[in-house]
């Protein structure tokens, strides 16, 4: 699991802010912050960055600089790859042009993007030396690595600004999280246990481990009926096929699939590792159950 924090460049760090962080730590749990509402009065992303680090005693480090701010807010100087983005308000934010750093801004993009690369290199001692000999020889893609293995080891929070509603800054938000926090395959494999013997078995991330999933939520669909949903851990169910309910020790057959979209659904011929979904046919289903492959039982 990862998460990203959403702060309010307004009001910054507030209570529950502490107190997910504080579970976040204490889960170990890598993490990107997002500084969101730039368009509204009194909007200070750089002072939210120092509040989670002086607040949340965190590492947390701008990866990117906002381009003018409340009402003004227009664009992010992305400081990896040391350009300036400003967004189409025509296409609510979906797109962008690539400009030139403004000239108020370049003095500011230097010291930022400076304390960025010195973040980095404290992290990877072979940076270090480049940093010490040359800092300008580091290239974009040894700041993206190391920034990605800081991350995952909570040793930088990358901090990234934007105005959700606008859809300003969304897509990077999304690029980074894809770019920098763990995918399944980086993670530790789910464990559960033998309902035969009692003992510990894993099951990692993958379509060709046997399936394992868990219902998490049991609904009724006017159209369809009782609908459970289950997000899958390893392997592969197809629609028509039998799974086996461990806690019932019966098997069911999953009579139909589907991708749920807020309250609607579409019907899919099967789910993998790391999907979640809903399933018709059950007879006997419960929250929290564990469904398996008859032949690889699993309680998770």
């Amino acid at each position: 699991m990862d998460w990203f924090f959403l702060f309010s460049a307004v009001d910054g760090v507030e209570p529950q802010s502490e107190t997910n962080w504080r579970l976040a730590d204490n889960y170990k749990v890598p993490r990107i912050g997002f500084v969101n509402k730039m368009d509204r009065q009194g909007a200070n992303f750089l002072n939210v960055c120092t509040q989670v680090r002086e607040m949340l005693k965190s590492n947390a480090v701008p990866i990117v600089l906002n381009i003018g701010d409340e009402e003004d807010f227009k664009g992010i100087v992305d400081l990896v790859k040391n350009r300036a983005i400003v967004w189409h308000d025509d296409n609510f934010g979906s797109t962008f042009d690539v400009i030139d750093i403004p000239e108020d801004m370049k003095a500011d993009v230097e010291m930022y993007r400076a304390q960025l690369i010195e973040a980095v290199a404290e992290y990877d001692e072979a940076l270090l030396e480049k940093f010490f000999e040359d800092p300008d020889s580091i290239t974009e893609d040894e700041v993206h690595n190391a920034l990605r293995a800081a991350t995952q080891d909570m040793s930088i929070i990358p901090m990234i600004c934007g105005s959700s509603f606008k859809n300003k800054g969304v897509q990077f938000l999304l690029d980074a999280v894809c770019r920098y926090l763990p995918s399944p395959e980086d993670k530790e494999a789910i464990v559960g246990i033998n309902p035969k013997n009692d003992e510990e078995i894993a099951r990692k991330p993958s379509v060709k481990e046997p399936f394992a999933a868990l219902a998490f939520k049991i609904a009724t669909d006017p159209y369809v009926g009782r609908l459970a949903f289950f997000r899958a851990y390893s392997g592969r169910l197809d629609a028509g096929s039998y799974v086996l309910n461990n806690r019932s020790g019966n098997k069911e057959r999953i009579s139909r699939i589907y991708q749920m979209h807020s309250n609607k659904q579409n019907a899919i011929e099967f789910i993998e590792a790391g999907d979640i979904g809903a399933a018709v046919g059950f007879k006997d289903i419960k929250t929290g159950d564990t469904l398996s492959d008859e032949k690889a039982p699993i309680i998770l």
